[in-house]
């Protein structure tokens, strides 16, 4: 694939409150499909293994949810087929995840819809370690799955594959951490400090598997 032209197809920014205690992490797709079917995508248990990853639970507002080997929560909110809010429970740590999709006029008369994501999260000393590229580049690969997925009907999340591992998802990765770096750079946060952050987060996705010591 294309690397760089994937990259380039999402839009990326990063948020921090006026009082400097929350951050926010956006990534947004344009998807040459309806508003019903990214909606599909995106809440159905049975499509979502297709592209992002098993999900349990009572899926409707009110409810709960688990994300297999994942993070868990509630579903806060729900207005088909336009949105929903959830919390992201993950190793005794509380965040909020919005997605929002909204129509788009279409030149050709197709159908246009974008996607939007919003991850909201306290500041941690996690954000000044890794800054917005943790969450950032985990949310580029989903994406990436639900790409390929509304393309050519893929039915395997893009890091779940032998593709994870090769050379062009490496490059995928670092690419995505360098674009939230400049997203990072944009709120005029410490350049030194962001810089830092980026290659902490690039080293963390890029590197090598750890060696099983009874393997040698």
């Amino acid at each position: 694939m294309d690397v760089q032209q994937r990259i380039d197809a999402a839009g990326r920014t990063v948020t921090i409150s006026g009082a400097g205690d929350e951050t926010t992490v956006t990534i947004a797709h344009d998807y040459a499909t309806s508003i019903e079917d990214l909606w599909d995508a995106c809440t159905n248990a049975e499509r979502l293994p297709r592209w992002f990853a098993p999900v349990s639970g009572d899926l409707r507002e009110g409810g709960t949810y688990q994300v297999q080997d994942n993070a868990g929560g509630r579903i806060l909110s729900c207005d088909p087929p336009k949105a929903f809010h959830v919390s992201w429970e993950f190793d005794g740590q509380r965040s909020d995840v919005h997605v929002r999709l909204t129509p788009l006029a279409s030149e050709d008369g197709g159908e246009r819809t974008r996607f939007e994501l919003s991850h909201v999260a306290p500041l941690t000393e996690f954000w000044d370690r890794f800054g917005p590229g943790a969450a950032g580049v985990g949310w580029d690969l989903g994406l990436l799955g639900l790409t390929l997925h509304l393309e050519s009907g893929v039915d395997m999340p893009a890091e779940a594959s032998e593709w994870g591992t090769s050379p062009e998802a490496l490059r995928f990765m670092e690419l995505s951490a360098r674009d939230w770096e400049r997203a990072h750079l944009a709120t005029g946060a410490d350049p030194e400090a962001v810089r830092a952050a980026a290659e902490r987060t690039i080293e963390f996705y890029t590197r090598p598997p750890a060696e099983d010591p009874e393997q040698g």
